[in-house]
């Protein structure tokens, strides 16, 4: 009898060891199946974007400074006015403090931010003739840049390739066992030796959807999840399909369903 197609993500037949146990994992295979994860990734997250809306490399590292402790939903509320009230770099660097702090209040941190920005937009005019730089090692050197905020302009902004480790990226590659390092940098390194390089960007997307719509910290969607036969972590939210989808969050969450092999709406 044949086997009926299924859009389930289905694990090569000669992955004999077990899922839970990858203490033995060589290197290659830490490779081939972190690219492999990539791939099912990609299956499940074919459209990934910054979830952050700009038009320009100035709005997107503003954007990105305001992100900080805060969701991009909230972000995105707050960027339509400001980006019209402070189109240049010239204009932060000029801002009135007391203004400023007003319109990005409800971001959080908004004190600390306003100093970020207003030093960014000074740095740019004195340093960079008033444009954002595309290089990583000139973007760390400005207010309120580090190498994620760097790397989400260069990737989303430049096209450069970078990968951006958020609270999501460095809590999923750890329940991965794909690095046990839990510096920011150190993540950064370890996940680029095991995924190419022109990757890196789309990949640093498909984890944060997977970290907000399926891989949640405390109770992941691990029944309907397309990395369960991947995952050294399985197990760990609900296994049983039904309960598992009640979990799944997203635009994507039809499409997620569907790989599962459950009826959608």
């Amino acid at each position: 009898m044949s086997a009926r197609k299924s859009t389930e993500i289905q694990p090569p037949a000669s992955r004999a060891r077990s899922r839970r146990d990858r203490a033995g994992e060589t290197h290659l295979g830490l490779v081939r199946r972190a690219r492999r994860m990539n791939r099912s990734l990609q299956v499940a997250f074919p459209h990934v974007y910054c979830e952050l809306d700009f038009t320009t490399p100035l709005e997107l590292s503003v954007a990105t400074i305001l992100s900080a402790q805060c969701t991009d939903v909230r972000v995105n509320q707050v960027t339509p006015a400001l980006f019209a009230k402070y189109p240049t770099a010239a204009s932060y660097a000029g801002a009135n403090r007391v203004e400023l702090e007003e319109m990005i209040r409800s971001t959080g941190f908004y004190r600390n931010k306003a100093t970020s920005i207003i030093g960014l937009g000074q740095a740019l005019v004195e340093r960079f003739d008033g444009e954002v730089p595309h290089t990583l090692k000139e973007l760390v050197t400005l207010p309120g840049f580090g190498r994620k905020t760097a790397n989400v302009v260069l990737g989303n902004a430049f096209g450069v390739p970078g990968i951006t480790v958020d609270t999501h990226f460095s809590r999923l590659v750890q329940r991965w066992k794909w690095t046990d390092e839990t510096d920011p940098v150190k993540i950064e390194h370890a996940v680029g030796e095991l995924i190419e390089r022109k990757e890196w960007t789309d990949l640093s997307h498909r984890v944060i959807f997977h970290g907000r719509r399926v891989c949640h910290a405390r109770k992941p969607a691990c029944g309907v999840c397309v990395l369960a036969k991947d995952c050294p972590s399985v197990g760990t939210g609900p296994m049983d399909k039904a309960e598992a989808a009640k979990l799944v969050k997203g635009p994507e969450t039809d499409h997620l369903l569907e790989l599962a092999g459950l009826p959608t709406k």
